[in-house]
């Protein structure tokens, strides 16, 4: 009978604290507000993705208690010492970072996306992916971000109904102190290897890019990674919106491109954006956790001429 009531208690705790849901890779925006203002919770407005939302907004209107954090600006990513851009930065710099917005190893991280389309929530996917690298667990994302948050108005105000507040958020500096999980940080060699064994290699990017019609800025080559697979990143949302797909049709998609959805595979993009999607996707909605996501990506690759690329589009 001791024992019986020592577990209901603890039940008890975790549910008060809405630890329930802790290890969820997706809070809705009912879960955000029944856990508004609870401590261990830090709500992390990443909306700062290539310029489609600046501090200003934030500034204007946030979710109650949401830190801001600048996704390029402040270091989530960095250039390596090869001048590598958009690379994992070093853990020092991240611990550093997350301990300076107030997030300590027991909080559980809400990351808070625009939710305008796939290509800004790839910024909360791959900062969950840095948090995840780094051992902390307790990260999850809102799906559909801010759009979905903010998309229910007043029929006479036409203002939303949810509660938002304006001005910074005074932030109380904690410790954060890594635990990086090394076998989730993989290299150049280790996806030549894994091409030159026949492995599932995932290109996340569009299509004219994966084809080689384009390619990004930076890449010094046309193509992909010979026998890759396409996967675009925008087919992992609802119509390339703010709010992820189910796990039926995501299956469905990963059997259109010829992805499997168990055993090793590699995600990649251009610079490790793009492909956090596809891990998150692969990796957390639909529980393959023999998924790697290659963070150098395209940039690192087509700088180093030893490696191949394989281009439909002959010029």
């Amino acid at each position: 009978m001791k024992k019986i009531l020592v577990m209901a208690f603890a039940l008890a705790m975790v549910i008060a604290t809405g630890g329930a849901k802790a290890a969820s890779p997706l809070v809705d925006v009912e879960w955000v507000k029944a856990n508004l203002g609870k401590p261990g919770i830090v709500l992390l407005d990443v909306g700062g993705t290539l310029g489609n939302k600046k501090k200003a907004d934030y500034l204007r209107a946030h979710i109650p208690g949401a830190i801001w954090t600048d996704y390029l600006k402040d270091g989530w990513r960095g250039t390596d010492k090869n001048k590598t851009v958009g690379m994992l930065s070093p853990t020092p710099t991240l611990e550093k970072l997350i301990g300076g917005l107030g997030i300590g190893n027991d909080d559980h991280v809400v990351l808070i996306p625009v939710g305008g389309k796939a290509l800004d929530v790839g910024t909360a996917a791959r900062i969950y992916w840095t948090f995840k690298v780094l051992g902390h667990d307790n990260v999850s994302i809102l799906n559909g971000g801010m759009a979905a948050y903010t998309k229910q108005v007043d029929e006479k105000t036409k203002k939303p109904v949810n509660p938002l507040e304006s001005g910074a958020v005074e932030v109380k500096a904690k410790t954060f102190k890594a635990n990086v999980r090394q076998d989730m940080i993989i290299s150049k060699a280790d996806v030549k290897a894994a091409m030159d064994s026949g492995g599932v290699l995932v290109d996340h990017r569009p299509n004219d890019q994966f084809i080689g019609v384009n390619k990004h800025g930076k890449s010094k080559r046309f193509g992909t990674i010979p026998g890759s697979k396409n996967l675009p990143e925008n087919w992992l949302t609802n119509n390339g919106g703010g709010m992820f797909r189910d796990t039926a049709e995501l299956q469905k998609l990963y059997a259109m491109a010829g992805v499997p959805t168990t055993g090793s595979q590699i995600s990649f993009c251009n610079s490790g954006h793009w492909a956090s999607l596809g891990w998150f996707a692969s990796s957390e909605l639909m529980g393959n956790k023999d998924v790697k996501m290659y963070d150098g990506s395209m940039i690192e690759w087509t700088a180093d001429e030893s490696m191949p690329v394989q281009s439909d589009f002959k010029r």
